[in-house]
């Protein structure tokens, strides 16, 4: 059952979130960043490529040019429809969209060359799970791909989790590097690429992005606010630039190499 309502939960926020997210203002869509991603995954043609929890399939869409095939699997109908049309626009014959749930991938073991998840293991209820379904799917020798938000310094991490929870409840919680690191460990990868760069966010775009309500809009910016005027923090690290608040998302990438049989 509280899966069942978490799910609906991202399905709900995301259904929302599904136009903004192909909006060239936002940091999701970044060419720069997009293009680094393709560059460190070294992608060939033979590879058959799945995106997880694929949202518009952003990724999935810059990596299709050089590989084979590309599926992207989200839960989320909006997401999906979107991502299909650009998708379509921008003539890539070698997708497919495919709904479904991060924690029951529904393919053979050893079915890809590269399995990816990027800005989604925040919204995992069970991030474990979903991080064993995608090695499952993974050939050997193949390249799991984990891109997210990195958690705030260890004392800030309730202060930050709050926050994101108040502009969308479909989040669960950011993970730290450490954490990361532990998942590609016990599933016996190894790491081929680490890497954090600091996203600058528009406080109001990110707040629209998700249709916060004006009254919880509010209570986050008094919140930021506070911390800008040496009050208590947020883990956000707010700044102001031309009469706008800001503060810069840590996106980890991490790249590892599942073991050879």
């Amino acid at each position: 059952m509280r899966k069942a309502l978490h799910n609906a939960e991202i399905q709900k926020s995301f259904a929302q979130q599904a136009q903004k997210f192909e909006e060239g203002t936002m940091s999701f869509t970044k060419q720069e960043y997009l293009e680094y991603t393709v560059s460190c995954i070294r992608p060939e043609k033979t590879d058959a490529v799945l995106e997880v929890a694929a949202g518009t399939c952003i990724c999935g869409r810059a990596v299709a040019p050089f590989v084979q095939q590309v599926i992207c699997l989200d839960m989320t109908p909006a997401m999906l429809h979107v991502g299909k049309t650009a998708a379509e626009k921008e003539k890539h014959s070698n997708m497919t969209f495919l709904l479904g749930d991060a924690e029951e991938l529904p393919f053979l073991e050893n079915s890809f060359d590269v399995v990816l998840s990027r800005l989604a293991f925040h919204h995992f209820s069970n991030p474990k799970r979903c991080f064993e379904e995608m090695a499952r799917v993974l050939k050997p020798g193949g390249k799991l791909v984990l891109i997210d938000m990195e958690a705030a310094e260890e004392k800030l991490r309730t202060a930050e989790d709050e926050i994101e929870r108040l502009r969308d409840p479909s989040h669960v919680q950011n993970r730290s590097r450490e954490e990361f690191l532990q998942l590609f460990r016990e599933y016996r990868f190894s790491i081929e690429k680490e890497n954090t760069t600091k996203i600058p966010v528009s406080l109001e775009a990110w707040m629209e992005l998700t249709q916060t309500p004006r009254t919880t809009a509010e209570e986050i910016t008094a919140r930021f606010l506070k911390d800008l005027a040496g009050g208590k923090a947020t883990g956000f690290y707010p700044y102001e630039e031309e009469n706008s608040i800001f503060f810069c998302q840590r996106w980890i990438l991490l790249i590892g190499r599942k073991e050879s049989l």
